[in-house]
């Protein structure tokens, strides 16, 4: 509450502003214990560099060093309440709204092997890092609880210094690329909460729709991209043209129609997808071939009995 309080006027206490500082609070230490949970399968053997890294975890990280210009200027200015809503916004619409929504296939059900899963929690370290420092001075002891269950060889986050990010995170053509695919995404998603709404569907994993798009660069965004992980559906379709007259539009997100499907195929067991191709895997009949894959390594890693 001190922190995201404007000291230049007179400062404000009640009930709600209270409960409001509670939810942020709340959604910030969600957050940190995420990322706990998740860099309890980190090492720095796995560390992958940057440039190996798939596109959407090389996206958080160009925003976390955009982040970091904001955060530094804050804490320079005694502009605390600046620091509080960017890390808060950063946090719940970067990383729990989007990053961590998608990648938690990957970090869940990939392979031990997997590049992709080595390199989000790279990327997921990272965050991590510049987050418990960046918050210590205005949460201490969440940020210090936090801090030490990841490093208990740590003697305090408070010791720490603020991470010196690299400028060659930053890619603005990549940041570009992303906004347009994420307006895309906003659509499906749209079609999708509607289906949910009607209950056609229970969870985004039970569709296959069709997204049809007449914007060229739009277009040319989802080239080479697995828009099917990016929007959360078992499989998705994308083609170029306008689409027919009762397909789901948003007004804000011209050239873009999606017509829902349902998915075809059997669900797996472990990543919940609906997929043609579950069953193949003879060892393993409930799942599909990537997650039969995962459970054959974790077994050979003696992970699993």
């Amino acid at each position: 509450w001190v922190a995201s309080s404007d000291y230049s006027e007179d400062l404000r206490i009640g009930k709600e502003i209270v409960q409001t500082n509670v939810d942020a609070y709340r959604k910030l230490r969600n957050t940190l214990r995420w990322m706990l949970g998740n860099l309890a399968h980190y090492s720095a053997e796995i560390e992958t560099p940057v440039s190996a890294m798939a596109e959407l975890d090389r996206l958080v990280l160009h925003r976390l060093k955009a982040l970091e210009a904001t955060v530094r200027a804050g804490y320079l200015a005694y502009d605390y309440k600046r620091v509080v809503a960017a890390i808060s916004n950063f946090a719940i619409n970067d990383l729990s709204a989007f990053y961590f929504d998608i990648r938690k296939d990957a970090l869940y059900c990939d392979p031990i092997s997997s590049v992709k899963r080595k390199g989000a929690l790279t990327a997921v370290n990272y965050v991590f890092d510049a987050l418990a420092k960046w918050l210590a001075p205005i949460l201490p002891f969440t940020a210090e609880e936090t801090w030490l269950s990841l490093h208990p060889e740590s003697v305090s986050v408070h010791l720490e210094l603020f991470p010196e990010l690299p400028e060659t995170w930053l890619d603005e053509e990549l940041a570009a690329r992303w906004e347009k695919i994420a307006r895309v995404r906003r659509v499906v998603t749209g079609a999708l909460e509607i289906e949910r709404r009607e209950k056609r569907i229970g969870s985004s994993l039970e569709a296959a729709p069709k997204v049809y798009v007449a914007d060229g660069e739009l277009l040319e965004a989802l080239e080479n991209l697995d828009f099917a992980e990016v929007a959360i559906t078992s499989s998705i379709e994308v083609i170029a043209g306008n689409g027919p007259t009762e397909a789901f539009r948003l007004p804000e997100v011209e050239g873009v129609a999606v017509v829902p499907a349902l998915a075809v195929g059997t669900r797996c067991a472990r990543s919940w997808k609906i997929l043609p191709d579950v069953g193949s895997d003879t060892d393993y009949p409930d799942l599909s071939p990537r997650d039969a894959q995962a459970m054959r390594e974790r077994k050979a890693a003696g992970l699993d009995a």
